[in-house]
């Protein structure tokens, strides 16, 4: 299916120059997907192969760059408030829904590392608005393994606001630990709009303290969602995705273990793996875009499905009801 892409810039409440994108199918969509990208990353460039891929499947897929990331205007990867880039979101995501021709299709948000962070909270700023989420290694809470030693957290929250924007967090190499792949590795290193440099001290302890809220309020998610994280990941906690996984209150909820894949899925993994992962994800999306649930939230009987696969097996619940939807063939288009 051909793919039209399209940028835009608008503004935000404080007045920010954000870049805007977006992937259309010719045709009318079965949906509309809603991307938040990770720390440091941009849609344009980054997501491209997220978006193509998802709109070739009959998808309107529109990405954002935050504050600060990307094209978008603002201090270089500089999250003053996470509240900020949920917020714009969140407004950016609302206009696109109320245009005509959208009125009625399902929203669904695809978050990727800390966009997995942001698309849970803008899931809770209206509840009953998302139609589902796909979250990849979503940020619920920072590894240890990346994460700085607890004295040296205490000593950056003492100075927080007097060097907030000053570039001083010890970090490891996240770009080294998060894409598999080698080639895909440089490839991403050689695009200039990632923020390649350490944390801002602010930033670093806005995403600290936000992925520390969201471990807390795992049992407040509602929104029907798939989860999909890779075994061997260092710079997400696989485990923090099947607390998500078992302490959410959402009815229809899947999780997806890869073992062996790090923490980029979509975008740092073999071609082979990261055609493996996109297909779970149009399968999901088609079962719940499909005109025989109207909305999952009314559907009668909601799925509850895990599969964590180990070993070449894979396990799952005795009891897997799909409220009717029908699962579509994927035909390739790579």
């Amino acid at each position: 299916m051909e793919v039209e892409y399209q940028e835009e810039y608008i503004k935000n409440s404080r007045g920010v120059q954000l870049f805007t994108c977006r992937w259309l199918p010719l045709s009318s969509p079965k949906a509309l997907v809603f991307l938040c990208h990770g720390y440091g990353m941009e849609c344009g460039d980054f997501m491209k192969g997220c978006g193509t891929k998802l709109a070739s499947y009959g998808y309107a897929v529109f990405g954002i760059d935050y504050e600060g990331h990307g094209r978008s205007m603002g201090a270089r990867c500089y999250i003053k408030k996470f509240d900020d880039v949920v917020n714009d979101c969140c407004s950016y995501f609302k206009l696109v829904s109320g245009k005509d021709e959208y009125k009625n299709k399902k929203r669904f948000l695809y978050g990727e590392s800390m966009g997995g962070a942001v698309a849970l909270l803008v899931h809770r700023k209206d509840v009953n608005f998302w139609h589902g989420a796909v979250l990849v290694a979503p940020m619920c809470k920072i590894s240890e393994k990346v994460k700085p030693h607890p004295l040296v957290i205490s000593i950056l929250t003492r100075v927080e606001d007097l060097i907030p924007r000053w570039k001083i967090v010890p970090t490891k190499d996240v770009i080294e630990a998060a894409f598999r792949d080698p080639l895909k590795r440089e490839e991403i290193r050689g695009n200039k709009l990632i923020y390649q440099q350490k944390p801002r001290l602010k930033t670093a302890l806005e995403l600290l303290r936000t992925s520390m809220s969201l471990e807390d309020t795992l049992s407040e998610v509602t929104i029907p969602f798939f989860v999909l994280h890779g075994e061997a990941d260092t710079v997400t906690d696989p485990e923090v995705s099947k607390a998500l996984y078992a302490q959410a209150s959402s009815k229809d909820k899947t999780i997806k273990l890869y073992p062996g894949m790090w923490h980029g899925l979509t975008a740092g993994e073999t071609d082979h793996n990261i055609d493996i992962v996109f297909g779970d994800i149009i399968s999901w999306l088609d079962k719940r875009s499909s005109d025989d649930c109207t909305t999952t939230a009314k559907c009668d009987s909601t799925s509850a499905t895990v599969s964590m696969v180990s070993q070449g097996k894979v396990s799952s619940p005795p009891v897997q009801q799909e409220c009717g939807w029908k699962a579509r063939r994927l035909h390739s288009t790579m």
